[in-house]
């Protein structure tokens, strides 16, 4: 064998054994790369701020944040009472009371079952000109159509409201529509504080008061 053919030889010899080696270092650097990169993607995710969301089982919307946080005007005191009693406890449906009083609706309400309210605010009422408001509370039959078609027969919950139309203890349609905690009632009110319960009811607190049609 020359000197030629054993050169040969030892370099064919000499990169067989170094191909493994090169082989363990790309796999090294392969894989430490791609651990470099799962890490990077972890740890956006992980930095990815959670999206709040609000059970749909509790109160939601702007003017819950008014309402007593304890006492018989709370959420957990309006819970115990049947609506009207509930409503009476709460500053902000003053004027509503009153109405349901004058139109002795106070019994109806309260011995009613699994029934929800739409209940105007003060601010509701205070919309209709007053020699209006008057009038209205003056005569018991009007006043009476009018809260009754606040009233449907049956517990809605928040998720019925995306599109729903719905009979009224008045004999009317009241109509919902909005999504995400946003509802609008008969296309003219918000709701300002939605799924609040009561002993007997669930209430949905709204900003504008509903005139059925004559």
């Amino acid at each position: 064998m020359n000197n030629r053919h054993l050169r040969r030889v030892a370099v064919a010899v000499s990169g067989a054994a170094l191909l493994p080696l090169a082989l363990t270092a790309c796999s090294s650097g392969s894989d430490t790369a791609a651990s470099g990169s799962d890490s990077g993607a972890d740890k956006a995710a992980s930095s990815a701020p959670a999206k709040e969301t609000q059970p749909m089982d509790e109160p939601f919307g702007p003017a819950c944040a008014t309402v007593p946080k304890d006492g018989a005007g709370s959420f957990a005191g309006m819970a115990q009472d049947p609506v009207a009693t509930a409503a009476s406890n709460n500053p902000a449906l003053s004027t509503l009371v009153t109405a349901v009083k004058q139109a002795g609706l106070v019994d109806t309400l309260n011995s009613a079952e699994n029934i929800t309210v739409f209940a105007p605010t003060n601010d509701a009422f205070a919309k209709i000109p007053k020699a209006d408001l008057d009038k209205l509370l003056a005569d018991k039959a009007a006043l009476t159509k009018v809260l009754t078609s606040h009233v449907v027969g049956e517990k809605l919950a928040p998720s019925q409201l995306d599109k729903g139309s719905f009979d009224t203890l008045a004999k009317t349609q009241l109509t919902t529509s909005g999504s995400d905690m946003t509802y609008t009632v008969n296309d003219s009110s918000k709701v300002v504080c939605g799924n609040v319960p009561t002993s007997n009811a669930t209430v949905y607190i709204i900003d504008t008061v509903l005139m059925p049609a004559a």
